[in-house]
């Protein structure tokens, strides 16, 4: 086995560990977003941590199939501030796999309490290589012929980003609908590309059944995702971009975790014809509280 095959296979091991461990904890009350691009303003509640593993199928005509992964770890540092750290890695048909580096994600609530329409400020430093393919957002005039180069020369590619978004969401009568204005430039050169994310869901029913159950039309979000590039800067066009339509579908369970699945489908030449995306995760409620016992038991 390959080392870095190895990594990776250790790595996806122990996250379903401990999202197995974490569906026989204590329950949760969390409700994550059935968004794979998108951004809403609900933020991680305080002190809790959400473990997740989403691994995206892409497929189109002349580019071997993949299977891009993010790890994620997601903790809710202040009620107006939530900070995840992600680690990518990918498989290639007929290629090879490897992990393609890691992400530093801030997001920050403009405004506390609900209002018409949230804003919220995300700010993501990314430190990955030319094989990376998460396909987590697309910007600018990224091409399914990026992801056709053999993954010994991608890797060689360094990539040091800065990644940008305003995040627009609101609630209406029961629905989510928001809006993301995406931001990536090269922290040594290049321009700004922008892109867009939109999204609309709503639970299947609004009513809290009286006892916890695991099929209880509310455990179930629907929606659907809008997403793609929108050129560069002194460039902004439709054109020759990349666009993408995904419904999604979200699964809570009384215990806090959830699974998610969203096909999506390229609508232009320069698209994947198909990105599925799956999510598993779990959120540890109190997970900073019990690390804080414990170091100070240890002091």
């Amino acid at each position: 086995m390959r080392p870095q095959v190895g990594v990776i296979v250790i790595l996806r091991i122990a996250v379903f560990v401990i999202l197995a461990l974490g569906i026989v904890a204590a329950p949760g009350l969390a409700q994550e977003r059935p968004y794979f691009v998108t951004y809403d303003h609900h933020m991680e509640e305080p002190g809790n941590l959400e473990v997740a593993t989403n691994p995206v199928i892409g497929r189109a005509r002349g580019v071997n199939t993949f299977i891009g992964n993010w790890t994620e770890f997601e903790y809710g540092a202040k009620g107006w501030w939530t900070s995840e750290f992600y680690i990518d890695s990918q498989h290639t048909m007929h290629d090879s796999a490897l992990l393609t580096g890691f992400r530093f994600e801030n997001r920050f609530r403009l405004l506390l309490g609900e209002h018409r329409v949230n804003p919220v400020l995300y700010v993501e430093y990314e430190h990955v290589n030319g094989a990376d393919k998460t396909l987590k957002e697309v910007v600018g005039f990224d091409s399914k012929e990026d992801h056709s180069e053999p993954n010994r020369e991608a890797r060689l590619e360094r990539e040091r980003e800065l990644e940008t978004k305003l995040i627009l969401s609101s609630q209406i009568k029961g629905w989510n609908v928001s809006e993301n204005i995406i931001g990536v430039k090269n922290i040594h050169e290049g321009v700004w590309e922008f892109g867009y994310a939109f999204g609309i869901s709503r639970p299947l029913a609004l009513a809290a059944s009286a006892n916890a159950c695991t099929f209880c039309r509310e455990n179930f979000t629907a929606g659907l995702e809008l997403y793609g590039g929108l050129g560069e800067w002194g460039d902004l066009t439709f054109k020759g971009t990349s666009q993408y339509v995904a419904p999604v579908l979200a699964w809570n369970f009384p215990g806090g975790t959830t699974i998610r699945v969203s096909p999506g489908f390229g609508l232009t030449d320069q698209s994947h014809s198909t990105l599925v995306r799956f999510g598993v995760s779990h959120e540890f409620s109190g997970f900073g509280q019990q690390v804080r016992k414990v170091l100070r038991r240890n002091r």
